[in-house]
């Protein structure tokens, strides 16, 4: 059957001699259809770029797969699952109130959080929730490469609810919100600009660092990383894995991770796609996310390279260095791919990996125990990314995004021969805010995790690996796990089922006791007694 047409719909109303009215109509209607489509198109635009989003978390489950040990693969894949449920019962419950709920763009009021919309109550825009839903189990995965074989499972659920309902939705209200104390998108954003982060090197990726640092800390290192059994330090720290560098570059590269996700991460974030400007915008943001993300492959493993010869004379090329440059490229120029050129893209992801090669060498030299170094990437990729907008922002394309062009990056500045550094300083601020609130939420959450004897494994698990001790059997068959350790461990568990055993049999030894003495009272004999039994 055809549609009814504008005319159609007008005519079967109006009389055709009133040209008047009838015009009117037509236009009106015109009107209400395009901008149907454009919601439309904007809609299918956010949830197309949250499914791409959410993909990434294929990236993530194969990339710290591959990068531990073989006896803990079915652990850490399963706590991957887990970031998004969990996550999605956290983001759902509260997380997505506390991060934009009661929002009003008409008042110039400041707030910490936001507070209504509970449980998705009230009028909300679910294609924002879905794509938000995303950045929320993103943000929970960094943590999980970082603590991997050695973190309990409950500790790993409290966790992911803790930080995706209420660690990371004040994060994104200061950055995102209308009232947030930070947001560039406010009635009166701060100091005339406010923080400049379209798509989350701040309130996502250092916000998970930050928190993957905490844990770190407060968890210590995998048995045998930087000590021995005595607690004496070792020399050099010990290996621990990868066990598969295809599952890492896989996880890193392939058509079915990471940085392709990263294309609906950051060019989704414009939020709208429905006219050629915002076209434009996109496209940037497209163009700068592969800049940062091949600089920092390329920065990475040269450097890597480099080194390596200086200290041993034989030139080698470390993968590791390779993809993890690569996605600390990709973390830093999420802050700012809307407003910096190409060539400045490119810088920002050169240093990217510059950034990854000292900052992994800090954690180690400082005995902090990171299984995926989702640390260097994330934390201090994130804050590198996040300075670097304030940097190299430029009029026309922060015009363009839609920001506030009164105070521009610090290097455009001293071109017109301004120097003002305002801008710059909202971005340290914000940084400053990032790394303070996780801080002072994350730490005292750890530690109740650990009082409650919740966060660390056993650490008999830990040496016959996660996978056997919790998992009902090990992914692959392995020659990783010594028999003596095996024996030991089915020994315990022998043990636990004796010492279960032995305690029903007393129940039942002492419900039958409480039995007899009631069946005599009601039947006055023995046989009443065995009755009753």
């Amino acid at each position: 059957m055809a549609e009814t047409t504008i005319y159609q719909a007008c005519t079967a109303s109006i009389d055709e001699a009133d040209i008047g009215s009838l015009l009117k109509c037509v236009a009106e209607q015109a009107q209400q259809q395009n901008e149907d489509l454009i919601g439309g198109i904007n809609t299918f635009y956010l949830i197309f770029a949250g499914a791409l989003v959410y993909f990434m978390q294929l990236g993530f489950a194969m990339l710290c797969a591959g990068s531990i040990r073989e006896k803990n693969v079915k652990n850490v894949l399963l706590w991957n699952l887990l970031d998004s449920a969990g996550g999605a019962f956290g983001f759902w419950s509260i997380g997505y109130a506390f991060a934009y709920g009661g929002d009003d763009p008409e008042s110039t009021q400041k707030t910490f959080m936001g507070n209504s919309g509970f449980f998705l109550t009230g009028n909300t825009d679910m294609e924002f929730w879905f794509f938000q839903f995303a950045f929320a189990c993103a943000l929970s995965s960094i943590v999980a490469g970082t603590i991997a074989e050695r973190c309990q499972m409950m500790a790993y659920l409290c966790y992911s609810i803790f930080l995706c309902g209420i660690v990371y939705p004040a994060c994104a209200h200061a950055f995102w919100s209308a009232n947030g104390i930070f947001s560039a998108f406010a009635k009166e954003p701060l100091w005339g600009t406010g923080v400049i982060d379209l798509a989350g090197s701040g309130p996502v990726h250092m916000c998970g660092g930050v928190a993957a640092l905490v844990m770190a800390i407060v968890l210590g290192p995998r048995r045998g990383r930087f000590y021995d059994d005595d607690g004496n330090v070792l020399p050099e720290p010990v290996p621990m894995g990868p066990h598969s560098v295809a599952l890492q570059f896989l996880g890193t590269v392939s058509s079915f991770a990471l940085w392709f996700g990263w294309y609906g991460f950051n060019p989704g974030s414009t939020l709208f796609i429905h006219s050629a400007q915002l076209g434009d915008v996109a496209s940037l943001v497209a163009v700068n996310t592969t800049l940062g993300a091949a600089a920092g492959a390329l920065s990475g493993m040269f450097t890597s390279t480099l080194i390596d010869e200086r200290k041993t004379g034989v030139y080698t090329w470390d993968t590791t260095a390779a993809m993890n440059g690569c996605l600390t490229g990709l973390v830093a120029i999420t802050a700012g791919c809307a407003t910096v050129e190409p060539w400045a893209g490119f810088v920002i992801g050169l240093v990217a990996g510059w950034v990854y090669l000292g900052a992994s060498a800090l954690i180690l030299r400082l005995k902090i125990d990171d299984a995926v170094d989702a640390i260097p990437v994330h934390m201090f990729g994130g804050a590198w990314g996040v300075l670097a907008t304030g940097l190299f922002s430029n009029p026309y394309r922060m015009e363009l995004a839609g920001y506030a062009t009164g105070n521009l990056g610090w290097f455009y500045e001293w071109g017109r021969g301004s120097g003002n550094f305002t801008l710059m300083g909202i971005q340290i601020c914000s940084i400053l805010f990032v790394f303070g609130w996780t801080v002072v939420m994350f730490t005292p959450f750890c530690y109740v995790l650990k009082l409650l004897n919740w966060l660390r494994i056993d650490p008999l698990e830990e040496e016959v690996g996660m996978d056997l001790s919790r998992h009902k059997g090990s992914a692959y068959q392995s020659d990783d796990i010594s028999d003596k350790a095996k024996n030991e461990f089915y020994s315990s568990r022998r043990k636990i089922q004796m010492d279960l055993s032995t305690s029903g049999r007393r129940k039942s030894s002492k419900n039958s006791a409480e039995a007899e003495p009631k069946a005599e009272s009601v039947g006055g004999s023995e046989h009443a007694a065995e009755e009753a039994a």
